[in-house]
């Protein structure tokens, strides 16, 4: 039996209208602390909507209670980096952040060029983890990742999900985040949240692959791609 300290976010009936329009409609859920929630649904479910309110950035009504001390580092999908001239250090010295180094370690950035590399020559995956760092740097205890390897080739996306169970594991960092992939949840999180505009399934992330649920999800005749399976 799980006690109330055990969970690091606790949404009741949370609720989000725009223009009267609903969006969001009694949306209820736990997070255990040191875990990962994959947030899963079609475009126009809601989820990036529930980041928002989560964050407190748009009115909602319902209960979204955060623990006590919680610190949020937040991951954008995706930053246009090409017309920035600054480089990795000059970035993320924007946070005071005396070592870069010891924060691009972090997401396994380790390559002693990287630092001096302007943001706008490195890679969808080099970039998405020079978020990671940046978010990192604040040393939060939940990380809110929306899509986070949205434009990232196969191989990249893979050793960022492993770097985020690894923060996990080894500092105990709760992480949320949206994805499309069947396959990313499956591996990479411990439970699911899926929505279209309200709680569709709450449940173990393995349940994903079940095709009763992927058809409450995304319609019937919905089906697994292959994938390159978790080493």
């Amino acid at each position: 039996m799980q006690s109330q300290g055990d969970y690091i976010l606790e949404v009741s009936g949370l609720n989000v209208k725009f223009e009267d329009r609903p969006i969001l409609q009694d949306v209820s859920f736990k997070v255990k602390r040191g875990t990962t929630l994959a947030i899963v649904g079609p475009n126009g479910a809601g989820k990036t909507v529930l980041f928002r309110a989560l964050l407190n950035l748009i009115p909602h009504t319902g209960e979204i209670k955060w623990a006590q001390g919680v610190k949020i580092g937040y991951v954008p999908q995706k930053l246009s980096a090409s017309d920035i001239p600054i480089s990795v250090k000059e970035f993320l010295s924007f946070k005071n952040v005396k070592s870069a180094e010891k924060w691009l370690h972090a997401v396994r950035l380790d390559d002693a060029s990287v630092p001096d590399r302007a943001l706008g020559v490195l890679s969808g995956g080099q970039l998405q983890r020079v978020l990671i760092a940046w978010a990192l740097v604040d040393e939060p205890n939940v990380l809110l990742f929306d899509e986070p390897t949205t434009g990232v080739d196969l191989d990249s996306e893979e050793v960022i999900y492993e770097m985020l169970n690894e923060l996990e594991r080894q500092h105990g960092i709760t992480v949320l985040l949206i994805s499309h992939d069947v396959h990313i949840i499956r591996d990479y999180s411990e439970h699911m949240l899926a929505l279209n505009g309200k709680v569709i399934c709450f449940a173990e992330s393995e349940e994903i692959t079940k095709p009763f649920v992927l058809h409450a999800i995304y319609g019937p005749g919905t089906q697994l791609k292959k994938h390159k399976e978790k080493k």
